[in-house]
């Protein structure tokens, strides 16, 4: 039985990490469809963009998918580093990771980033949604986000 268990734990920490690989793709490609399908309309969220403050709901992030995301980059390509899953019962987890991302801008010059994000997660109706996030932006360059894609003049 614990075999099962360990197996069955297993398979949801991968889960996890899946959906969130998911996740991060809509946000690369910026398909905001696929990313409020994956989201819960009550979003929660710390980020370098709301500096400091909490946002709740999509809109807040609406606004770089219609006007960042995907747009400005030649080609993005993010690696998820040191996955931690905590299983919080049946029908909750968080991950917490670095992730990295790399992308050409429109001026042909590689750029990454770096960033360090934690993602609560809730099952509902048998599917995943992110509730909540926590992403600290880090690297050589102070205040870079994941919405630096924008060219400097």
């Amino acid at each position: 039985m614990s075999g099962n268990s360990s197996q069955c734990s297993s398979a949801r920490r991968q889960e996890i990490i899946k959906i969130t690989e998911q996740l991060i793709e809509a946000i690369n490609s910026g398909d905001f469809d696929g990313y409020t399908k994956i989201c819960d309309p009550h979003l929660t969220a710390f980020e370098p963009e709301a500096l400091g403050n909490l946002v709740e709901g999509i809109d807040f992030h609406k606004f770089y998918f219609e006007n960042v995301l995907g747009k400005n980059c030649k080609a993005i390509n993010t690696t998820i580093l040191n996955p931690h899953v905590h299983l919080l019962g049946e029908e909750a987890a968080c991950i917490a990771y670095v992730r990295l991302t790399q992308y050409i801008d429109k001026q042909g010059h590689a750029h990454t980033h770096q960033s360090e994000e934690t993602r609560v997660w809730h099952r509902r109706d048998n599917k995943w949604q992110n509730v909540h996030f926590h992403r600290s932006a880090s690297g050589k360059i102070s205040g870079a986000t994941t919405f630096d894609f924008i060219p400097q003049k």
